[in-house]
């Protein structure tokens, strides 16, 4: 059954807690991937995903929608990410490699095998440690842009930027990627 998001919207906004609760249900996963990929712990990301959407229960009324409600709830969570991010010691963390709860998620196809699953694990946990291991602006956009998958625009509201920055960020982000995945993505 297709969700009728402009509808649990409306009657959520109209204080109905169940449509409320349905849109929570939608976005949850991705919320909280997210907040790891923008750098919290598990139990971070859980308790902030968790101030994510009683911001949004709370703010909901003001929601106009001339973005999407995810791309709402993306700027929520850049920036209660970035609150709880500001009051930690700065301490660089590493993944370390096997990582049960990954930060990316590369989407999976239907049926992998298990070999093409095994090269699937490596690489996202390779992606993570990246990631990791990039400046934070640029880690924000390219998880924004390409990750999440959300417009040049859309993301550059999110982190309060004009398009050009956030696309210098982009690139920068990739180009460091690039590098640090490259053998990776050495064919043979």
């Amino acid at each position: 059954m297709l969700i009728d998001e402009s509808d649990l919207i409306r009657r959520a906004q109209a204080g109905d807690e169940g449509a409320f609760g349905q849109l929570v249900e939608v976005h949850a996963e991705r919320v909280y991937s997210a907040l790891r990929r923008f750098g919290l712990r598990p139990d971070e990301a859980e308790d902030v995903a968790q101030e994510v959407f009683l911001r949004a229960w709370r703010g909901l009324a003001r929601f106009e929608g001339r973005a999407r409600l995810s791309t709402w709830l993306y700027r929520i969570a850049f920036n209660e990410a970035q609150r709880r991010l500001d009051r930690r010691e700065p301490v660089h963390e590493r993944l370390q490699s096997g990582d049960e709860d990954a930060i990316s998620r590369v989407p999976a196809a239907a049926q992998l095998g298990p070999q093409s699953q095994l090269l699937e694990r490596d690489f996202t946990a390779a992606l993570d440690r990246a990631l990791a291991e990039i400046p934070p602006q640029w880690r924000t956009a390219v998880i924004l842009r390409d990750i999440e998958g959300l417009s040049t625009d859309e993301a550059a509201a999110i982190v309060g930027v004009r398009q050009a920055a956030f696309k210098s960020r982009l690139h920068r982000g990739r180009m460091q990627l690039r590098v640090l995945l490259e053998p990776y993505l050495e064919l043979d």
